[in-house]
């Protein structure tokens, strides 16, 4: 071996020299092409907890812009009362973002799917991206019969889940049978010899029962969920909006079929929460719509969910 190894300035100034080349390099056009942005703003399909033993699964089936939710929420606030709602939420005043948002519960030994979005082809994308079909549905709760919660319920005439028992509120399927809409005649009298029907406090399963919670509409069931202990509440569409319905329960929501009624259900509802410290979902809060009510004098404040389910105890 002929030579001598090169000595520590030796090694620093190739180093130096080669660092001082790179911008000419550069210059010379030998630079990395700048990574392509990616198309769109993409929502996760889907967003999973524990709760005891059961696996909760929140499907986001849809979201959409809402131009003028003051035409939709606060119809009974002032201009100025419902642009001040906005601005503590550090939301627009003339725009809102709606999302529908079925929950899908495996307790084990049934897979309980919660409301069915505004079509099938939405609830049953993010149900696969969770992990499974819709064969494997048991149970298919519906909360109550507005066209966002009902409009899956069918494909092409046949049921979406075909393998599975239908479950809702006893008051709420009689008023729509009498009232009857063309969403109803469609989706729900089709399958209404499969319809098992439940009163406030029944159960669909050990460990899930009803709660009349009526005022959006005639028969509206909420859901508690009871797992060793843990517990999570289903509001549905007791509260419609965070920045709007959660902080002013009496505003009235364009949607409430007795409006009166709603806000009083509202705040009997969103106060439980709040005294018990209990997370809930609520089908159109922001996705993955779980999160926890803080009682602020009349008023109620959304706090979402950040790593409570990660940790011990979480719904107890």
């Amino acid at each position: 071996m002929t030579g001598s190894a090169p000595t520590r300035r030796q090694i620093f100034s190739a180093v130096a020299t080669a660092t001082l080349a790179t911008p000419a390099l550069l210059a010379a056009g030998t630079a990395l092409a700048a990574a392509p942005m990616q198309e769109g703003n993409p929502m996760p399909q889907f967003h999973r907890v524990m709760l005891g033993a059961f696996e909760v699964t929140t499907l986001l089936a849809g979201t959409r812009p809402l131009e003028n939710p003051h035409g939709t929420f606060g119809l009974n606030a002032s201009d100025e009362d419902f642009a001040a709602a906005a601005a503590a939420a550090l939301v627009p005043v003339e725009m809102s973002q709606n999302f529908f948002t079925p929950v899908l519960v495996n307790t084990g030994s049934e897979l309980v799917l919660f409301d069915t979005g505004l079509s099938a082809e939405g609830t049953t994308a993010a149900l696969t991206a969770a992990g499974y079909q819709p064969d494997q549905v048991d149970i298919v709760v519906l909360t109550h019969m507005h066209g966002d919660h009902i409009g899956g319920l069918m494909a092409n005439g046949a049921p979406t889940y075909a393998n599975a028992r239908y479950v809702t509120g006893q008051a709420e399927f009689d008023h729509w049978s009498e009232a009857g809409n063309d969403g109803f005649e469609a989706n729900v009298r089709p399958l209404a010899d499969r319809m098992t029907f439940l009163g406030d406090g029944d159960e669909v399963v050990a460990g899930i029962a009803a709660m009349l919670t009526a005022g959006h509409t005639p028969g509206h069931m909420s859901y508690m969920l009871d797992s060793d202990g843990a517990r999570l509440v289903l509001i549905a569409d007791v509260a419609n909006h965070f920045a709007f319905s959660v902080p002013h329960p009496d505003w009235e929501v364009r949607f409430d079929m007795d409006k009166p009624m709603a806000a009083e259900t509202r705040r009997r509802v969103l106060g439980m929460i709040a005294e018990e410290g209990l997370p809930f979902i609520g089908y159109h809060m922001p996705f993955p719509a779980l999160g926890y009510l803080q009682a602020e004098g009349e008023s109620f404040r959304f706090v979402p969910a950040s790593y409570q389910p990660m940790l011990p105890g979480f719904g107890t």
